[in-house]
Order: C-alpha cells, then structure tokens, then sequence
C-alpha cells in the first residue's frame, strides 16, 4: 500500500480524491437542484478543498513546485468560481448558470487528474506523454457528455431556453 502514498498528508490525500471522485460523479448524473444535489455536491466541494489543500504540501515528485501545483492552483481557481455564484447569488441572472458550468468542469478535471495518476503508474511509461493522453483523452468525453446533457441539466436548474 506504501506505493499509493507515502505519508500521512499522501493517505489524506487519497482518501479525498476517492470520496471527491464518488460525489462528483453523483452530482453529475443525479437529478440538479434538489436537496440531495446540494448535500453531495457540498461533500464533493469539501473533499475537493483537503485534495487541493493537501496537494500543496506534496512535492515528492519534482522536489519544488511544479507542474501539478500550477494544476492545483486552476483547480481551485474553477471550484471557487463554480461555488461564490451559489453563496452569493450573483450575478443576479447567471449565478446558476456559473456554478453549472464551472463545477462540471472541476469534476472533469479531477477524472483527468486521476486518469493522469492511473496511466503515469504503468511500469516504464512515458510520463508526461500519458499525463496528456489521459487528460485529452477525459477532456474529449468529458464534451462529448457536456453536449450531449447541458439542454437537460439546463433545463433541471431553470436555465434552459
């Protein structure tokens, strides 16, 4: 198990990508709006604040700030902006439509993440080539299922046309 972390912060970490990776998906495909939506999507939003927190005390892998930590630093950056719209109800007319689509956007970025980590972990593969098969290769679902769903989802959270 040594090899999945290698610390305390490690473990953290992983035990909230899993659950951030469990509610966001549930958030995506569950009905939008209603108290269930919100209660996962809260869980999704506090497991993805320890994943983002505990990825900036990791630098196992560079040794010094790096590539993933500017990821990290996005990440964040969308999460905020997907949940200040629901906090503050603004901008008046938009907010729901922000927080939409800026929290689909962080659940497909933590699949790419994660995609990234499962095809980087294949025993002499070329790192950074499977870091960008993974994430376009999540990034082409993830509009495929984004165009596919938006009119509908639109549609559940009063958006729609």
């Amino acid at each position: 198990m040594n090899y999945l972390f290698h610390d305390g912060v490690g473990f953290v970490h992983l035990l909230s990508s899993i659950l951030a990776l469990i509610f966001g998906t549930m958030v995506v495909v569950m009905k939008k709006g209603d108290r269930r939506h919100v209660r996962m999507g809260y869980l999704y939003f506090t497991n993805m604040v320890v994943l983002l927190a505990t990825s900036f005390l990791m630098y196992r892998l560079f040794g010094r700030f790096g590539l993933f930590h500017w990821a990290a630093v996005a990440a964040t950056i969308v999460l905020a902006i997907g949940m200040i719209p629901i906090w503050l109800k603004r901008p008046r007319n938009r907010w729901r439509f922000l927080h939409f689509n800026f929290m689909y956007w962080s659940v497909v970025a933590l699949y790419e993440a994660f995609a990234s980590e499962l095809l980087t972990r294949i025993p002499e593969s070329p790192f950074f080539r499977m870091v960008g098969v993974a994430s376009g290769g999540v990034l082409v679902i993830g509009f495929i299922i984004f165009f596919k769903y938006k009119a509908k989802w639109e549609k559940e959270i009063g958006i729609g046309e």
